[in-house]
């Protein structure tokens, strides 16, 4: 599994990547037919199911953060 910093932002990454936060915050996902389910930090279970287009936020270490689903199988995360 890749794991890419928030050095490397913005970063679209797939279900088999994750980035780790400034402040040890975690984003991944998993594919859940054409959703994907967003888990941030140790979440056993998704704190949001996005579908293709929509956006959810995480704050995390004082800073804002864009997870974007997209049509591919990946997620776009950025600075917000």
């Amino acid at each position: 599994m890749s794991n890419y910093t928030e050095a490397d932002l913005p970063k679209s990454i797939n279900h088999e990547e994750m980035v780790t936060l400034s402040d040890g915050t975690t984003i991944r996902f998993e594919t859940n037919g054409e959703a994907k389910d967003i888990y941030v930090g140790d979440a056993f279970c998704a704190n949001v199911q996005l579908f293709p287009g929509n956006d959810y936020f995480v704050e995390a270490g004082g800073k804002s953060f864009k997870v974007t689903a997209e049509f591919e199988d990946v997620i776009t995360v950025s600075v917000a």
